[in-house]
């Protein structure tokens, strides 16, 4: 398995409330053995490459549940992983 980092930003539509959308996402990660940090305008999670894949996918599925959403998802396998010496 190869280690990676993701970077995910949810954005609810047309959803009169926005926090549970991106509650239910955060949520979703939280269960996967995936290292993270949540920020205020996305969350970073990093690890082995199924389990952050499977991590992205219950994000979105969650999200999805609540209403319409978009996430915007970026992926990589290059540099250091956050909190990790280059």
């Amino acid at each position: 398995m190869n280690k990676i980092s993701a970077q995910l930003s949810v954005y609810p539509l047309r959803q009169t409330e926005l926090t549970p959308g991106i509650s239910t996402a955060v949520d979703a990660i939280c269960e996967h053995r995936v290292e993270k940090e949540i920020g205020v305008m996305s969350t970073l999670l990093w690890g082995e490459d199924e389990e952050v894949f499977r991590a992205l996918l219950g994000a979105f599925r969650n999200a999805a549940s609540v209403g319409k959403t978009t996430m915007v998802i970026t992926v990589s396998n290059a540099g250091p992983l956050p909190g990790k010496d280059g």
